[in-house]
C-alpha cells in the first residue's frame, strides 16, 4: 500500500513539520498576521502539483497564485508589532475581559446551535453550515494555540509556564477545538466540491481569527495599517476563489487565439468532452 510509499512518507513528513512550523509561528507574530498567510500553502501546493503530479497550472491559476503571494506581501509589510505578553496567566486574564468572553461564549453557542438544531436538517444542503461550525471554533482553537505556543517559547528561555494550570487548559481546548474542525471539515469535503470548501473555509476561519485576535490582544494600528490589510486580505481572497474555481479548467487554445476547429479559444474541464467557448475578437466587437 501507500505505507510502503517513499514519497507519501516524504509528504508526510513534510506536513507535520509545516504544522509544527505553523504552530510556533504563533508565538512570534501576532495571529491576524499568520492566519491570513496561510493562503501561501495553497500557492505551494498549486506549484508542487503543477511540477509533479501533473495538474497543469493555466493562465488562471498563475493569476491567483501572484494575487496570493501579493496580499501575503503586503499584508506582512504593515503588521501590527507583536503586543508583550509576560506569561500565560497574562493571556488568561485577557481571555476574561468581558468583551472576549462574550465572543468566545457567542462562538460556542453559535456553533452548537449549528451543530445540534441546523447541521441534522441542512447540514447535507447547506454548504456553510458544516464550515461555519469549523470557523467558530478554529477561531479558539487559534487563540489557544497562541498562548500554548508562547509557553513553550518562554519555557525554553528559562520561564517555565508549565508549572500554570492554564497551560494545560489551553492544550485541552486546542485538542477539543481540533477534534471539531476536523470531524466537520471532513463532512463538509465529503459532500460538497473541495473546490468550493477550501476558499469559503479559508475566508471564514480567517476573518473570525482576526476578530477574535483583535479583541482579545487590541493589537495598536493605525488607519492606513487597518486599511491596507485589509486591501491585501481581499487580494488573497480573490487569488483563493481563481485560484480554486479555475484549477480543473483546462484552456486549450487560449495562447494561440484558436482551437481546432478554427473558431476560437474554448475552455475544457478536465474528465469532460463539452467546450466552453471564449469569445472571439469578432464576437466581443457584435457583443459591444
Amino acid at each position: 500500500g501507500y505505507l510502503r510509499e517513499p514519497l507519501w512518507w516524504i509528504g508526510m513528513v513534510s506536513m507535520i513539520v509545516g504544522e509544527v512550523a505553523n504552530f510556533a509561528a504563533y508565538a512570534f507574530a501576532p495571529a491576524i498576521v499568520v492566519t491570513p498567510l496561510g493562503a501561501l500553502s495553497i500557492v505551494v501546493s498549486a506549484i508542487l502539483a503543477h511540477h509533479f503530479l501533473n495538474e497543469k497550472l493555466n493562465i488562471f491559476g498563475m493569476v491567483g497564485c501572484a494575487q496570493c503571494i501579493a496580499g501575503s506581501v503586503v499584508i506582512t509589510m504593515h503588521a501590527p508589532e507583536e503586543r508583550e505578553i509576560s506569561g500565560v496567566n497574562e493571556v488568561f486574564l485577557l481571555a476574561l475581559q468581558p468583551d472576549f468572553l462574550l465572543y468566545a461564549f457567542s462562538a460556542v453557542g453559535a456553533a452548537l446551535y449549528l451543530i445540534f438544531k441546523v447541521a441534522p436538517k441542512y447540514g447535507k444542503t447547506h454548504i456553510f453550515v458544516n464550515i461555519g461550525i469549523c470557523s467558530l471554533f478554529g477561531s479558539l482553537s487559534v487563540i489557544s494555540c497562541k498562548a500554548l505556543g508562547m509557553a513553550i517559547k518562554m519555557t525554553f528561555e528559562g520561564n517555565n509556564q508549565f508549572k500554570y494550570p492554564v497551560t494545560y487548559f489551553c492544550v485541552l481546548v486546542v485538542a477539543c477545538c481540533v477534534v471539531i474542525q476536523i470531524n466537520y471539515l471532513n463532512k463538509a469535503l465529503d459532500l460538497f466540491n473541495s473546490a468550493i470548501v477550501s476558499p469559503i473555509y479559508y475566508v471564514m476561519f480567517t476573518v473570525l481569527v482576526i476578530i477574535a485576535s483583535t479583541i482579545m490582544f487590541k493589537e495598536e494600528q493605525t488607519t492606513t495599517q487597518v486599511t491596507t490589510q485589509f486591501c491585501g486580505f481581499v487580494t488573497i481572497v480573490t487569488g483563493t476563489f481563481i485560484l480554486h474555481m479555475t484549477k480543473d479548467m483546462d484552456l486549450t487554445g487560449a495562447l494561440v487565439g484558436f482551437n481546432a476547429k478554427g473558431s476560437g479559444p474554448v475552455a475544457r474541464f478536465k474528465g469532460k468532452d463539452e467546450e466552453l467557448p471564449i469569445l472571439s475578437p469578432k464576437e466581443n466587437k457584435e457583443t459591444l
